[in-house]
């Protein structure tokens, strides 16, 4: 996610960072490769938040090599890209509107990627950066415990003492640039781990309660 969709995003989904470079992420799933908020027919579920970073599919920047232009890409195996689309990618031999409003999208979303650099940025700059773990109790249909905690992810999130402890010139400095709007968002959205996680469950548990498929003769 970029740092311009923080509040909206943070309704939804814990934001957190990871890597070196602290790429902030929203979280849709505790397991690699899963997402509990978007169908196997891609649509998502109770109408939540949809991160610029999917909505620009199937069209992405990529870097000319030896120049500071971007060109705009295509992912031809994507299924929406078929040789009669409803959307034309052209018109008379000129992009469509359709592909005029994806290239501003990317444009918009290149820039807001930078901003989101520079944000991480200034987060490690003041090193405000701190490491966490979020984990699971299994528990039964009675609540009670179910063998050893699960750990689901390690990850990096912003130190509220860190935050608490900065110079009053230093916290003027976020809440001028805009930063610390997003840091307040940030922190607030860490308290959706628990809706991820229990939707997570309820999701195993209704399909563990699927009857199985009949035998075919």
């Amino acid at each position: 996610v970029t740092v311009s969709e923080f509040g909206r995003a943070a309704s939804f989904f814990p934001l957190i960072f990871v890597g070196d470079d602290r790429t902030p992420v929203a979280v849709m799933g505790i397991r690699q490769g899963q997402n509990l908020f978007v169908d196997d027919k891609g649509f998502v579920a109770d109408d939540h938040y949809v991160p610029a970073f999917v909505r620009r599919y199937p069209f992405v920047f990529a870097a000319d090599e030896g120049s500071d232009r971007l060109i705009l890409c295509v992912d031809r195996s994507a299924p929406m890209v078929t040789n009669q689309p409803e959307v034309p990618f052209f018109e008379n031999g000129q992009p469509s509107k359709f592909t005029n409003d994806a290239i501003e999208f990317c444009k918009e979303f290149e820039r807001q990627r930078q901003a989101t650099a520079e944000f991480g940025k200034i987060l490690g700059d003041l090193d405000l950066f701190e490491q966490k773990t979020v984990s699971f109790q299994p528990r039964d249909a009675q609540g009670n415990e179910m063998g050893a905690q699960q750990k689901i992810a390690d990850y990096w999130a912003v130190s509220e003492e860190k935050l608490n402890a900065l110079p009053a010139e230093k916290f003027i400095e976020l809440r001028d640039n805009g930063a610390l709007g997003a840091i307040y968002a940030h922190l607030i959205s860490l308290m959706n781990w628990q809706n991820v996680i229990q939707r997570a469950v309820r999701i195993q548990s209704a399909a563990q309660a699927q009857p199985a498929a009949a035998p075919v003769n």
